[in-house]
C-alpha cells in the first residue's frame, strides 16, 4: 500500500461587475498558513474549525505601479483594510462539495471613490483564512459590487516509499 497525503489547495476569487461578468474567468488566491493550520489541527482532533464569517476588502494589494502584490500565504491581515462585512451566503459549486463559494456585496455608498485591490475571508475567530490581490477596481457611489470568493479543496497525492 502506498503512503500518501492530500493537500487542500487553492482559492479562486472573482469580482463580478454589475450587469456584465456573471461568468468571468477566475483568479487564484491563497489559503493562509493560519487557515491550513486550523484545518490540519481540526482533522487531527486537536482543534475546532470555525466557519467562514466575513469578507474583507482593502486597497493595499498593489505596488506603486499598480501591479498586484505576490501572495505568500503568510499574510495575517490585509495591507490596508477598508471594510469587513458578514458573508451574505454561500453555495457549493460542485456535486462533491469540494468548492464553496462565499458571497458579499459592497452596497451603494460603501467605499465610494476607493480602489479595491485586495480581499479575504475571515473566520468566526477573526483570523484571515484566504487572501488575494488583484488590479485596482474603482467603487462608484451609486453602483453595488458583488464579490464571490471560492474556497477549493483539491486533492494532491504525495506518494511515499513502500
Amino acid at each position: 500500500m502506498a503512503a500518501g497525503s492530500w493537500t487542500a489547495v487553492g482559492i479562486i476569487c472573482k469580482r463580478l461587475r454589475p450587469g456584465k461578468d456573471k461568468n468571468m474567468a477566475s483568479n487564484k488566491g491563497v489559503i493562509t498558513v493560519t487557515g491550513r493550520k486550523k484545518l490540519c489541527m481540526a482533522h487531527a482532533g486537536d482543534g475546532s474549525l470555525p466557519k467562514i464569517a466575513k469578507m474583507v476588502w482593502g486597497d493595499g494589494g498593489v505596488d506603486d505601479q499598480g501591479v498586484p502584490k505576490e501572495t505568500t500565504g503568510t499574510e495575517v491581515g490585509l495591507y490596508n483594510k477598508l471594510l469587513e462585512k458578514e458573508i451574505e451566503g454561500y453555495s457549493y459549486v460542485n456535486e462533491e462539495k469540494t468548492t464553496c463559494r462565499y458571497k458579499a456585496t459592497l452596497e451603494k455608498g460603501e467605499l465610494t471613490g476607493k480602489e479595491i485591490s485586495e480581499m479575504g475571508l475571515l473566520d468566526a475567530d477573526g483570523d484571515l483564512i484566504a487572501y488575494r490581490t488583484f488590479t485596482r477596481k474603482g467603487k462608484d457611489e451609486d453602483i453595488p459590487q458583488e464579490y464571490d470568493m471560492d474556497e477549493n479543496f483539491l486533492m494532491e497525492v504525495q506518494h511515499g516509499k513502500f
